[in-house]
């Protein structure tokens, strides 16, 4: 087929929208639809819970089930449904799942990730990926598409902001999110990211070639790498990493990128570019045809030139939300709710606690996320408990607990859209407006006049967030409007009187009269009055606040929801707090003035049946923790600060105990843990042991575990993690009964990316392994010893040793040595001295020492690198000017006389140049 392809024909194909070519009988063929948990954007389907909350459930069977309910309903929108927009059909190429690890939880996606642990993540991932494709041998159901390669989490400023990357948090941390699923051979593809790593673009990254396509060979199959949305025009402006169009095309297609996601469906742009790359020789028509060879053979395993064959064809539309499908859906949700603290309180009986107020903002709503399908119907807190309750004559009282007001304009005397409105506080002063009388929300629009005409907030920008901001001129209820996405404030138009938000200041805006209609707190105190239990159901709406494109700037709850609980709260003692969320929050006064905390994500269509189910003790509470839950009190490193290991991210590294661990979760029955057993003592680095322990559920009821091994270095050289995920198994026992759980060790999971070999390295040495509840809940441990000899020294002498490979650092970041490959150092201020450590180097024989260096210009003051052996001044090199950041020269400088023995080194950059490597020269490399 691709010798039977024109080069323009060819060319045409490496667009997201590729064309149909008649006379080959090709048809049609997009890259990409969402499927992330549920079809998305394509109508009603089912929608099951977020991906954190599949997370929770830490049940692979489970997400494996869900992922080919998906993937049956994606081949029955493909089959039946028209697309939404652009030519052909929908894609069976699913843009799912999302494997970046959830290294800080104020990051906007957060919702899309499964776990912050990247062997969590990649188990998962590996689920649902297995899920989507099927297990035919030669077909496809759907083709996988990982997202986002690499090193991805955060949103402001995505496109331009840097991951730093060292080598061990590279290897160790969110590389390994993402080996284990392509090396399963059940993902297809990938997606790169945003952002760049190391001050280069991710679609140009040579870890495309050297790591993702190098993992996948075993398999026997091609990986088909596709560019984010607009990215790679982003390679130009705002990145501004290329000079032209061309250039950053013709640089993203050598490094892998095999379909550009650009410019929407005008793909003349596109194909122009890839042509000017042929005929300025950036590119040749070989490029092009690695990229359609892997396209092509993607569409061969999905069955498009020979459907007769296809296992898939004949599946028809009657599978979307298919009752199946819905009670899948059911127990997701359920099984995804975690139960955070519990008093007592829980569960609840309906003859003790006949009356329950279901209060909160998400209390009898649910929310679609931005890769959210169109929910089918809604199950709510209260709906889902009203159900459940039916049968027992207990009772539900749903109150919002929102203020109600009016705004009438100073100017005019009329009321705002000459209506009142309910409002809810989602976080940093963003309030929506609800029409009382409509239950629509109040937008701007491109006029800037308002309309209560939303029935959702589901759209690219959110033109329905609002602050009412006190006006100190005009009175104690005199307001000021403003919109959130303009930033502009309301104003009557002098041309026909009307509210428009166009004002540019506080001083040209209109001021309005806030009146009070309903106390929402009195009235949510009022029910929890009249109640024997109050559930209280608070949380985000995902596309406010924290979302794509925007991170939140802490993890506090709203205060207007808080001021909301903690009413309820004094007048009900007997109070269950329900969080539903895309991330944690730090809940520190919840946890200790409540009887009972849960938290579930915006669980999909059957989330009220969840909900209920676990409340009400139906079903015991199963789910654990993804993520670290901090102290609100606890500081969090910066949000761009990607280096796990010294910063403190994650429970691996993180050194304040937090409020609820990774893992955590409570469960209504009682578990015993018992008879661990190693089937050796030690083992040698390319060993293994087997590992079992005794479950036992000690309680009344039956239940689920999720028993949890983990790892530890005792004698580390290097900067250990506390501990480390190693496996993990749900295991459900009826009361009394016992399980045997065994968990196969091999010395490769203790590994460490080894700086000085640049591999991974099981050291020999003492080991901990730990049965546990939760990161911070161990229950018990043996020891484990892995023979062999240990690592000698570093070798710097007559050996080119990376400047990125260092040990420890200070005022540092890791830069791009190329357009397109190789890392550098530099300092992060260049008017303080950046240190790096490499420790417990062999000097012996060194005469010289030899530093790739790069110099752009002068900047401020002399350009300085010092060496140092511990405290001991060994050299110190002037960098010259160079000419720019990628020009390289190797500067040197002898030592007074030859050196000795093992010494910790220290190399200091003084002033703004790169270092890309150095070499300590022997007498005969010198002579040489």
């Amino acid at each position: 087929m691709l010798e039977r392809l024109t080069l323009d024909e060819k060319l045409a194909m490496l667009h997201q929208y590729a064309p149909a070519v008649p006379r080959l009988g090709v048809a049609a063929f997009r890259t990409g639809t969402e499927a992330l948990h549920g079809v998305a954007w394509l109508g009603e389907a089912t929608v099951f819970p977020q991906a954190v909350g599949l997370g929770a459930t830490w049940d692979e069977e489970l997400v494996h089930r869900i992922a080919e309910a998906v993937s049956v309903e994606l081949r029955a929108f493909h089959h039946h449904r028209p697309p939404a927009s652009g030519p052909g059909t929908n894609s069976l190429q699913a843009w799912a799942p999302v494997v970046n690890p959830l290294r800080d939880p104020r990051w906007g996606r957060n919702e899309e990730g499964y776990s912050e642990d990247p062997v969590h993540t990649a188990r998962l991932g590996t689920a649902y990926c297995q899920g989507l494709v099927g297990d035919h041998p030669h077909h496809l159901r759907v083709a996988s598409v990982l997202k986002h390669f690499l090193a991805y989490n955060n949103e402001d400023d995505r496109c331009t902001t840097s991951s730093g990357l060292r080598p061990r948090v590279l290897h160790e941390y969110d590389l390994a999110a993402f080996r284990p699923v392509v090396a399963s051979g059940a993902a297809t593809g990938a997606m790169a990211a945003y952002n760049l790593v190391n001050g280069r673009p991710c679609h140009v990254s040579p870890l495309i070639e050297d790591e993702l396509r190098r993992w996948v060979v075993s398999t026997g199959r091609e990986l088909f790498v596709v560019s984010d949305a607009e990215a790679p025009c982003n390679l130009v402006d705002p990145q501004h990493h290329f000079d032209d169009h061309p250039q950053a095309y013709a640089a993203a297609l050598k490094a892998g990128i095999d379909s550009f996601t650009d410019h929407e469906q005008d793909s003349a742009t596109v194909i122009g570019w890839l042509r000017q790359a042929i005929e300025r020789s950036l590119i040749d028509e070989d490029d092009v045809d690695r990229a359609i060879r892997r396209q092509l053979e993607l569409r061969f395993r999905l069955g498009e030139f020979d459907q007769h064959l296809d296992p898939y064809a004949g599946i028809g539309p009657d599978v979307i939300d298919h009752p199946r499908h819905r009670e899948l859906a059911r127990l997701a949700a359920t099984e995804s709710v975690v139960l955070l603290k519990n008093d007592g309180l829980l569960p609840l009986d309906a003859a003790r606690t006949p009356t329950i107020s279901v209060i909160g903002p998400l209390s009898d709503t649910l929310c679609e996320d931005w890769y959210s399908g169109t929910l089918p119907y809604q199950v709510t807190a209260a709906a889902g408990l009203e159900a459940a309750l039916a049968d027992q004559g207990g009772h539900v009282v749903r109150v919002e607990g929102c203020d109600r007001i009016a705004l009438r304009s100073r100017t005019t005397g009329e009321l705002l859209g000459k209506t009142s409105f309910d409002t809810v506080d989602w976080g940093e002063g963003a309030l929506t407006l609800r029409d009382a009388d409509t239950g629509r929300y109040l937008s701007v629009k491109d006029d800037g006049h308002l309309e209560a005409d939303q029935q959702q907030l589901k759209s690219w920008f959110i033109h329905e967030t609002f602050r009412v901001e006190p006006d100190p001129a005009g009175g104690p209820d005199a307001v000021l409007l403003r919109n959130v996405l303009t930033g502009r404030y309301a104003a009557i138009d002098p041309a026909d009187g009307a509210v428009r938000m166009t004002a540019e200041t506080p001083q040209a805006a209109e001021t309005f009269h806030r009146e009070l209609l309903r106390d929402g707190i009195a009235e949510a105190r009022t029910a929890a009055q009249s109640a024997d239990v109050a559930v209280v159901v608070l949380g985000n709406h995902p596309l406010i606040g924290g979302r794509e494109t925007q991170d939140r700037a802490n993890i506090a709850l709203p205060e207007g929801q808080q001021e909301l609980l903690r009413a309820v709260a004094a007048v009900r003692p007997q109070t269950v707090l329900v969080v539903m969320s895309s991330y944690p929050y730090a809940l520190d006064w919840a946890d200790t003035h409540l009887p009972a905390v849960l938290w579930t994500s915006h669980a999909g269509q059957e989330a009220g049946h969840g909900l209920a189910a676990v409340l009400l003790g139906e079903t015991d509470p199963s789910g654990r923790l993804p993520q670290t839950w901090y102290r609100g009190e606890d500081e969090l490193p910066h949000p761009l600060d990607y280096d796990i290991v010294k910063a403190g991210w994650t429970y691996q590294y993180h050194r304040t105990p937090p409020l609820y661990p990774f893992g955590h979760g409570l469960s209504y029955t009682d578990f015993t843990y018992h008879d661990l057993r190693l089937s050796a003592a030690s083992i040698d680095p390319d060993g293994a042991v087997d590992i079992s322990v005794t479950l036992t559920d000690t309680g009344t009821r039956p239940g689920s575990e999720v028993v949890q091994l983990y790892v530890r270095a005792t004698d580390a050289r290097y900067e250990a993690p506390r501990l480390k995920l190693a496996d993990f198994a749900k295991v459900r026992l009826a009361p009394g009964g016992s399980q045997e759980v065994t968990f196969h060790l091999t010395a490769e999971q203790l590994a460490h990316w080894d700086v000085t070999t640049g591999a991974f390295t099981t050291d020999p040495g003492t080991y901990e392994v730990l049965i546990a509840r939760s990161a911070e809940d161990v229950v018990l441990t043996a020891p484990l010893t892995v023979t062999g000899t240990a690592p000698g020294p570093r070798t710097v002498v007559d050996h080119r040793t990376r400047a990125a490979d260092f040990d420890d650092y200070e005022n540092l970041t890791l830069v791009d040595a190329t357009r397109t490959t190789g890392d550098a150092i530099t300092p992060k201020d260049p008017t303080k001295p950046a240190t790096t450590l490499f420790r417990s180097a062999d000097l012996t024989s060194a005469v010289r020492l030899e530093a790739e260096v790069a110099r752009a210009d002068t900047g401020p003051g002399e350009a300085l690198l010092e060496l140092r052996a511990d405290e001991r001044l060994l050299a110190a090199l002037p960098v010259p000017i160079t000419g720019g950041r990628y020009t390289w020269t190797t500067v040197t400088q002898e030592f007074p006389a030859p050196l000795d023995g093992v010494h910790d080194l220290h190399l200091t950059l003084r002033g703004d140049f790169r270092l890309a490597a150095f070499r300590l020269a022997s007498p005969q490399a010198v002579a040489d």
